[in-house]
This record gives structure tokens, sequence and C-alpha cells, in this order.
């Protein structure tokens, strides 16, 4: 089989409209992490993502009669405008689904293409659904993202430039997993003719679907998959594309945090000076956790970084999120006396390091609670000692560099409870972008119990971050999260979290 796939792979058809991408050799990434680091450059391509390579590989494998039936996708971004330009490219008639979710830049992109853009339902399982009645209704040909021998082809194709434009023995390729086409591909060909080369699985830590299938044995699907990199947001890796990995095509993954991802997309920005969308980020987030974790010094390694497409108004967010993810940044919750020098003795103990924010509440008659952000240089070296030194001047100390609820929600709303609040269960909602989600919120949750306090957060992608106070208390907590569960949006409770016990 893998044979065959080399074969598909060298009589793709990807370079009608794929250009071939450069590996750009990353001076502040081999430097810091004293390895030798080439990026490939895949965000280059013309629709700013590797998805082209494989759905025009795919249509245009089609006959002429397949081609006339006209052909579906389902895609939130890059495989629809992949489908979007092949069909324009080769006059093929093409609807493809997205979420109404969906952000307006990606929408307009795809239908800029001349194609029949449908919006249907709040996830891409949903729009993929939608996307079979319509495949079923027309005859229609179903380009898929990612599960299909000739899209993996294409994205073999990948694989194929690499080792064609670095001749020097490589160690390692780093490759993004969502669904599996890319590295399914990549590595089908790299092992064939380099099978010492390793390859390496990046996942982001809530859509770990190729990890599970290699750790169970099968093709697991997650219960829920994080959404911050939505090109990877995949719930099972593919039937074909776990075919050809689980035969130790993969020598590790590994799985990288939100914050671990925002500094990868910092990490690029300082050697190009362009932006990744997250998931093109991830590869680079990966390699940086694996030198670290084996200790490597003088390989070449190759990180794939996948695409480009991030909305604007994400970047605040990646920002944000970046020193922590770099192990640069620490946030912390301290409760100080309130008495007179008790705030300057404070300061004068976090000394001469750079504060990245600072939030001061007056909290009861004898105490006062601080939210602060502050810079390292080094966080795992520097940290403790000053968390110990704080300590032992009496200041509670609170550690919330890895607080979700306090890095999304406190750090932008540190107030205080009311005093007439009372009895208030507390929790953090995904509610999907469109029109209508708060208002369903509320109708189904409004006429039972008061909302006691409510923060929304956008960033720039398919889903918002809620923060949301409800006057029910824990007689009433079950029916609480029963009436949660049927109204569908993800959650957790958060009632118990410290920052909120601190600063709400």
């Amino acid at each position: 089989m893998q044979s065959e796939y080399v074969k598909k792979i060298l009589k793709s058809k990807v370079y009608d409209v794929a250009v071939e991408t450069p590996l750009e050799f990353a001076t502040n990434l081999s430097q810091r992490l004293d390895n030798q680091v080439f990026l490939k450059r895949e965000d280059m391509q013309s629709i700013f993502s590797f998805k082209i390579r494989g759905a025009y590989n795919k249509m245009a494998s089609l006959s002429a009669q397949e081609r006339a039936r006209g052909v579906v996708a389902a895609s939130a971004g890059n495989h629809a405008q992949g489908v979007a330009l092949a069909a324009q490219k080769l006059g093929v008639v093409a609807t493809i689904v997205m979420p109404t979710t969906t952000p307006s830049i990606k929408v307009m992109s795809v239908r800029a293409r001349g194609v029949d853009v449908v919006l249907h339902g709040d996830t891409f399982d949903q729009a993929y659904q939608h996307s079979q009645t319509i495949v079923a209704e027309r005859n229609a040909i179903f380009v898929h993202p990612y599960d299909d021998p000739e899209v993996i082809a294409g994205q073999g194709t990948v694989g194929m430039e690499i080792v064609q434009q670095h001749t020097a023995p490589l160690y390692a390729i780093f490759i993004p997993v969502g669904g599996g086409g890319l590295i399914a591909g990549v590595a089908t060909y790299v092992k064939y003719l380099f099978p010492e080369v390793k390859i390496i699985g990046v996942e982001a830590e809530d859509s770990a679907s190729l990890a599970a299938a290699l750790a169970s044995g099968t093709r697991a699907t997650l219960d829920s998959v994080g959404i911050f990199a939505d090109g990877v947001a995949v719930e099972q890796v593919g039937a074909e594309n776990y075919k050809l990995l689980k035969d130790n095509a993969v020598d590790a993954v590994v799985t990288a945090t939100t914050d671990e991802i925002c500094a990868a997309v910092k990490d690029i920005f300082d050697d190009t000076r362009t932006l990744s969308e997250p998931a093109g980020a991830l590869a680079v987030a990966g390699m940086k956790k694996y030198v670290e974790q084996h200790d490597l010094h003088g390989k070449r390694l190759v990180p794939i970084v996948t695409g480009a497409n991030v909305n604007f108004d994400r970047l605040k967010h990646i920002a944000e999120r970046t020193e922590l993810g770099e192990g640069r940044e620490a946030i912390l919750a301290v409760t100080i006396p309130e008495k007179p020098g008790s705030f300057l003795d404070f300061c004068n103990r976090l000394g001469k390091r750079n504060i990245r924010e600072f939030n001061y509440r007056y909290a009861l008659e004898d105490q006062a609670h601080i939210f602060v952000g502050v810079q390292f240089q080094h966080r795992d070296q520097e940290l403790l000692p000053l968390v110990e030194d704080l300590e032992q001047a009496g200041y509670r100390v609170h550690d919330m560099s890895d607080n979700e609820m306090a890095k999304l929600h406190i750090r932008h709303m540190v107030g205080g409870r009311s005093p007439k609040v009372t009895d208030e269960l507390l929790f953090r909602f995904q509610f999907p972008e469109r029109p209508g989600a708060l208002m369903d919120f509320l109708a189904a949750l409004g006429p039972k119990w008061n909302i006691s306090l409510f923060h929304y957060r956008n960033h720039g992608s398919a889903y918002g971050r809620v923060l949301a106070g409800l006057q029910a208390g824990e007689a009433q907590k079950a029916e609480v999260i029963t009436c949660l569960e049927q109204l569908g949006y993800r959650f957790w409770e958060e009632t118990q979290n410290p920052a909120y016990q601190l600063f709400l």
C-alpha cells in the first residue's frame, strides 16, 4: 500500500494550481533551540494553506462524467477555499456547506471564487451532515477534506518537496494533525524513502484524536474538541488516514496548549514577519516541546507551517497569551493586608521585574486581593523563589497561570461580589457566534434563575467565551446542569475556582 501511495504522490496534479513553497531557515528559532530549524512555508500558497493540494488533486482525478455531476464539500475554512479554487480552475459546479458560525471573511473569500455557499448548523459536523443530504439529492461527488486517497496523495507532495529541497539528512518533520490528511501523505512518502527520518504529529491538546487512536488501537471519537486551533478541530482521525499511520508511520505525537500555540505564532512572526493561523503554527509549538522533552541539540528539524488564514480580531487574544505560552509570564493572585504601606511593600518584593498588568481590589476590612501578571526571563526557575518570598512575608499566593477562567475572563473584570448576591453558581460557556445564541441562552435560563454575572468575549473565532453567574445555590445545581445540557452549549462549572472566590 505504501508504494502505491508513493506512485500516487509522484503522479499528483497539484502543480496545476499549487506552488512549490520554500523551505526557509529560521534564524531566531534555530539559535534559541540550538538546532537547525527549517520552516516549510505552506502559508505561501495562493489560498494561504496547503489544502489546495489535496482538494485540486481529488477534483482533477475525476472523470468528465463525474465532474459534470458537480461537487459538494463541507468546511469552515481552508478546505472550502481549496475546493472553490479548484472548481474555478476546472470549470466544475461546486456547493460548499459552511457552519453559520464561520467568520464572514472566510465566507466572502469562498463566494468570490464563484461557488454556491450554503450556511448550515453551528458546527462542522452539522454542516457535514447537511452536505451529505445535498450529495444524495443531486448525485454529486463529495470532496472530503482529509479522508480520501487522492486528497492524501495531494497533501503528500509537501513531503516530496521537503526531501527534495533539503538533501542533507533530516532528523524530524513536525506535522499538525486534524483529520490526518497531511500527516498521512507526508509520512507515507518520507518513510518509504527515508525511514530514519522521524515523523512527529502535533495536535492541539483539546483535539488530540490521533493520539487517542494510537493509544487505544482504534479510531476513538473525542467527546468534544477545542476550537482555538479551528483548522485541526476534528473529533476523529480519518479511516484511510489511520490505516496509513497506525503501523509505525508516526514516531510520536506531541500535544500543545493554547498558550504554546500563541507563542509559536509569535515565533514564526519573529523569523518571517508573517502571521500564522493557530493551526498553522501548531507544528512549531510541538517542535519546541519535543526539543525540550528530548534535550535535542544540533539536529535538522522541519515544522510545516500550514496556513495563514487568521482573523485580524483574533490577534489580540493571541498576543495576550503569548508570554504565558513562552514561559515568560505568570499570573498570580495575592492576598495582602489592608493597611497603610502593605501595597508598597508588596510592590517592593516584586523588585524590578516587568509587570504586564496589575489589578487591585479592596476585599474586606483587613485584606485586599491583587491580580498581577509578572514577566520573567525563565519562569520555571524564577517563579518558585518569588512565590516562596511572598509567602514568607505572610501573603497568600495562588498561581493562576494555568487557570483558563482567570486568563479568559477574570483579568478583564476584577471587581468584587455584590453583598446582595447570594447562592451563586458560576459557569463558563462556549457560545456559537451566530444570531440568536444569546437569546437561546436567556430563554432557557432567564425565567428560572436570576443571572447575577455575565461577561462575554469574542476572539475572532466561531465561538465566543461567556462567564455567567446564576442565583441558584447547591440545592438547585442538578436542575441547572440538566437545563444547560439540554441547551447544548459546551460549559464548565467554575463555582469553586479560586479566581472567582478571590475576585468576583
